[in-house]
């Protein structure tokens, strides 16, 4: 009966541990979309060597009543940033005319984009468990 109940005691203590370890939630909203045309494509990074280059994760959203809304789920604790751009025409690449862009691009903590992309250290943040919300505006 005691080695039963420490089994028990045991599972119960790795389900908890277990439910303790998932990762942070990233809500992105991204707001002021000029039209409903299209879809909107994500771009989760989580080192400056990555930027722009390769997601960790890769999202495509929705877009409705000029907003697109999307959850990034179970991310690990650590420093990430976010890029966006509205694919108007569904062809899944970032449209560009003399290596400017012709797509609305946006990037986490609305990092700005000054005679190029917007670099890692603007765009940044940081998670830590819980729920952190980035909010983009276009």
């Amino acid at each position: 009966m005691y080695t039963l109940t420490r089994v028990i005691i045991f599972l119960l203590f790795t389900v908890v541990v277990k439910g303790q370890e998932k990762g942070t939630t990233i809500v992105l909203e991204i707001e002021n979309i000029s039209s409903e045309e299209g879809q909107m494509l994500i771009g989760l990074y989580d080192s400056s060597d990555n930027w722009l280059q390769k997601p960790v994760k890769g999202m495509v959203g929705k877009i409705e009543n000029g907003q697109s809304i999307v959850r990034f789920l179970d991310i690990p604790n650590g420093t990430y940033a976010i890029s966006v751009f509205h694919d108007e025409d569904n062809d899944g690449k970032l449209d560009s005319f003399l290596g400017i862009p012709t797509e609305a691009t946006g990037s986490s903590n609305d990092a700005p984009a000054r005679f190029g992309p917007p670099t890692w250290k603007d765009a940044k943040f940081e998670v830590s468990g819980g729920t952190t919300t980035q909010i983009i505006n276009l």
